[in-house]
């Protein structure tokens, strides 16, 4: 069974995820660790928990999901699994940031793979699926545990919300057919973890959410 804990990181109260199970191994989606006490407090929760940290897996790169991909790749010696199309997203980090008035910000590493739609992520005795659901990035992707029923979306979804798709490679009409076509599909008791805020339900949001009702 998969643990995810949900931290939340940084100016813009990004929630990052670390999830593991029974074997201990772990992965982080979307380090957003910035501040210094925050990257410490990543550090101490995977070392007492025992984690065996295999890698970080983004489900897109804009510069609030990535602050701390430095941090966690140096510290765990671990490598960045992201979707080609969002790898200029991520080169644009410090530029970005720069753009934002936001100092101090450490250079991304360059992935050490890519990962596509219907590939799967195996870590200890568990797997992800990986969907494509562009429309906030141009690379964005989500992971769904089947077995264990939750979907972690990043920006696509939230609660009573969607992602903004005014930023630069965002489109409207893409991000409602994501939602729609790969979300939407999933029963309605499925846990769906967003990328700011409470998590929901595909069922909640699909009773209750303004943009897509």
């Amino acid at each position: 069974m998969i643990r995810v804990e949900q931290h939340t990181f940084n100016p813009f109260q990004e929630n990052t995820f670390l999830i593991y199970d029974e074997t201990k191994e772990a992965l982080v989606v979307d380090p957003g660790c910035y501040f210094p006490e925050e990257k410490e407090r990543f550090k101490a929760l995977v070392k007492s928990k025992g984690l065996n940290l295999k890698g970080i897996i983004s489900t897109h790169s804009h510069l609030d999901h990535v602050f701390g991909n430095h941090f966690v790749m140096n510290e765990f010696n671990v490598g960045l699994t992201i979707h080609k199309e969002d790898l200029q997203t991520l080169q644009l980090l410090k530029f970005t940031a720069d753009k934002y008035g936001i100092p101090d910000v450490e250079e991304s590493p360059l992935p050490t793979s890519f990962i596509k739609e219907g590939e799967q992520i195996k870590f200890g005795n568990s797997v992800l699926e990986v969907v494509f659901v562009p429309g906030h990035a141009p690379g964005h992707i989500a992971f769904i545990s089947h077995e264990d029923k939750f979907v972690i979306n990043g920006d696509c979804l939230f609660q009573r919300s969607i992602g903004r798709t005014d930023l630069p490679g965002g489109n409207m009409e893409q991000l409602l057919k994501s939602i729609r076509t790969q979300l939407f599909t999933l029963p309605d008791d499925y846990v769906v973890y967003c990328g700011h805020g409470p998590s929901t339900t595909v069922g909640d949001e699909k009773a209750n959410n303004p943009f897509l009702n």
